[in-house]
């Protein structure tokens, strides 16, 4: 995810919620999926998910309820997976009862609860101990609400502020405890590329090799790749200092364990203007990864129903034409 637009930032939106509630060898790829236990072949259709993202603007003016997104995801959009967002969920974060109750509501839909993307928790790489320590702690609660949803993953931001030797050593010990917590309980954790050094896609590969937990692993977004902006936008082309999406896509595709489709605009033709899919999602099938893509629209022209049916259209189009 990644927020531009001036009345629904991703800071202010994070700052509301907080007071009111390509070649990827196989075998790499089999090793840190290997929690999973999916078998690796090339799927003949996509798998698809919705991001509840994609949704934010209807959330957040009321229009539509979070505790029903299974049931929009199947009935609005034919989509039967999909991806929490925990800011939607504050209040509910501790309450078994609730994600007990999710969970049914989503089993009697036929909708699979795949993973909750966590926000506003605290710096996993934060250089000071004791309040990387409670970052990570502050992470539990999402971890066990994803177990109680029947999730495979939690996904989290791998920020931090220092120079980049110490942000790496904070990240191995912060996300490596978090990632030892996962495997207790039987979710992974992921890291997706946000902005600044965590769309640094070499950067974040290292510190996963540091940590040696096949637990930790990757989100890939395919639009956050600015280098120089915290949330990693690249909509409208503003950014002044992208890393190269396709380089970072392949990086991060030997530990991906889900896949964000993030899309800005598109064309007449339904093709987006700014991410080229055919190049990804060819990455992505030739990978051998067996996941989920998640679509995750983001943009400004289109109406958010709209966005998603034309996020879903294209990557199945891709797909097809991929043979």
């Amino acid at each position: 995810m990644d927020k531009t637009t001036p009345m629904t930032s991703r800071r202010s939106f994070i700052k509301k919620s907080a007071l009111g509630i390509t070649a990827v060898s196989l075998p790499s790829y089999a090793m840190y999926n290997a929690s999973l236990l999916t078998p690796i072949h090339m799927n003949s259709e996509p798998k698809i998910s919705l991001a509840q993202w994609s949704l934010h603007r209807a959330l957040e003016k009321g229009e539509i309820k979070a505790g029903n997104f299974a049931n929009i995801a199947k009935n609005s959009y034919g989509i039967h997976a999909v991806e929490y967002v925990n800011q939607f969920y504050v209040d509910q974060a501790t309450d078994e009862k609730f994600w007990n109750k999710m969970k049914t509501k989503a089993n009697n839909e036929g909708v699979k609860s795949l993973l909750i993307m966590v926000d506003n928790e605290g710096e996993l790489g934060n250089p000071n101990s004791i309040e990387r320590k409670k970052a990570v702690e502050n992470h539990y609660k999402w971890i066990n609400a994803a177990k109680l949803l029947g999730c495979h993953s939690i996904r989290v931001n791998a920020f931090g502020q220092a120079d980049l030797e110490t942000l790496k050593s904070a990240l191995t010990d912060g996300l490596g405890n978090l990632a030892a917590y996962g495997e207790k309980e039987g979710i992974n954790v992921l890291i997706e590329n946000h902005g600044l050094h965590t769309s640094d896609g070499a950067f974040i590969v290292d510190v996963i090799k540091k940590v040696k937990n096949p637990f930790l692993g990757t989100l890939p977004d395919f639009g956050n790749w600015c280098l120089n902006k915290e949330w990693g936008s690249t909509q409208n082309n503003q950014c002044t200092n992208v890393y190269d999406r396709y380089k970072g896509v392949e990086e991060f595709l030997p530990y991906a364990k889900g896949v964000s489709a993030k899309s800005y605009a598109f064309d007449t033709d339904g093709i987006e203007t700014i991410i080229d899919y055919t190049r990804l999602l060819k990455m992505v099938k030739a990978s051998g990864f067996d996941g989920y893509i998640g679509i995750e629209y983001e943009g400004e022209k289109l109406s958010e129903p709209e966005g998603i049916k034309t996020t879903k259209a294209l990557i199945e189009k891709v797909w097809k034409n991929l043979g």
